[in-house]
């Protein structure tokens, strides 16, 4: 059997609905180095990017949001970013717990290894893994 070649490339960008806009976006660009693309101040969203993914942060529009329950609900499980080294993962964790950051489990081994991973909630309460898997 011929195997289907994918027709898609990889993530553009995701979005995330938030209910803490400013700092959720100030999670990414004040605490991981992204960049701001842009503001639509109508919807409201802010727009962020590492220079490979896109991620659109959209304000929820409800007083009272549901909070998502990772074992309950269909959605967005957990937003997995790779990190280069150890190190870097390593300097991740250290900067979550410098900025009082949530941290779900420091970094460990993903399964027997050899990747290791760490899991935080940024201002929103969406759950970022972190990653690295060597090369």
């Amino acid at each position: 059997m011929d195997k289907l070649k994918p027709m898609t490339n990889g993530a553009h960008h995701v979005g995330l609905t938030v209910t803490e806009l400013e700092a959720s976006a100030e999670f990414f660009v004040k605490i991981l180095g992204w960049s701001e693309v842009r503001r639509d101040p109508v919807y409201p969203a802010i727009f962020i990017t590492d220079g490979v993914l896109m991620i659109s942060l959209w304000k929820t529009k409800s007083d009272a949001p549901k909070e998502f329950n990772r074992k309950e609900n269909i959605g967005l499980h957990h937003l997995a970013l790779s990190v280069d080294s150890f190190e870097a993962l390593d300097a991740v964790h250290d900067k979550m717990i410098k900025n009082e950051i949530k941290v779900e489990f420091s970094p460990e081994l993903l399964r027997d290894g050899p990747a290791k991973h760490m899991m935080c909630y940024e201002p929103s309460g969406i759950r970022v893994e972190f990653i690295c898997i060597p090369k």
